[in-house]
């Protein structure tokens, strides 16, 4: 059977769209508090460009930069009773722990998994659970290394709790690190937050904690990696 021309004007495989549709897959988006970050390097760059070691000293810390700052795609499991990881990191700990006094959720100690990030990981937030945010409480505090059980209590962080549906709260704590200085948070009280959705980020190495409620089945261990919105930290009651 003879194969059909193929008509004038149509798009070969290799054409330049192509190519920039398999790039815009490939490499992961910017957020947008990374922006600053990589434009003043790529300024510095450009304006050193006559200095080879301005501008290969520059364009290396952007590119730094726009990989801590990168904020990939996720696909979050359907089901709606799952607590899923906020963050890109380490398993850090999984325990029993009061949540942060600011809240006023009582002094029961419940279900914790904390994820360490490192400067390599992701780091954007994501929620762990969809539902409506009742409570955004930031509090100052210290600066010490975000591996430490301590840092949950004394430093600096921002502390988030969710109304699911089904009636639980779940909360989830930014905790700024040892090079840490920088907690964002979008979500505002009263928002209807979706199951991983990006809501935050803290910038260059820090830990995020999860308080569940009383009963929650969790199915993670310490030294587990997880991935943000995807890997599964626990089961609702």
């Amino acid at each position: 059977m003879a194969r059909k021309p193929v008509p004038e004007g149509t798009p070969k495989p290799t054409s330049l769209g192509h190519v920039a549709g398999l790039v815009r897959d490939t490499v992961p988006p910017l957020h947008r508090a990374g922006l600053p970050f990589v434009l003043a390097p790529l300024g510095v760059a450009a304006l050193g460009r006559k200095h080879t070691w301005v501008r290969r000293t520059a364009l290396a810390a952007a590119g730094a930069c726009a990989a801590f700052f990168r904020n990939p795609p996720r696909v979050p499991p359907s089901r709606t009773d799952v607590v899923v990881a906020p963050a890109d990191g380490e398993i850090a700990l999984v325990d029993t722990a009061v949540p942060p006094a600011e809240l006023g959720l009582g002094t029961d100690p419940l279900p914790r998994v904390s994820i360490f990030l490192s400067v390599l990981d992701v780091h954007v937030q994501r929620s762990p659970v969809a539902g409506e945010v009742t409570q955004v409480v930031h509090r100052s505090g210290q600066f010490l290394s975000a591996d430490l059980a301590d840092a949950s209590e004394v430093n600096e962080r921002n502390s988030m709790v969710i109304h699911t549906s089904s009636g639980h709260d779940v909360t989830v704590v930014q905790i700024a690190g040892l090079l840490a200085r920088r907690i964002v948070c979008d979500a505002r009280v009263g928002d209807a937050i979706p199951l991983g959705d990006t809501y935050g980020l803290i910038r260059f190495g820090s830990r995020v904690d999860t308080y569940l409620p009383q009963g929650s089945t969790v199915h993670v261990l310490p030294g587990q990696r997880t991935i943000g919105a995807e890997t599964v930290l626990a089961e609702l009651p």
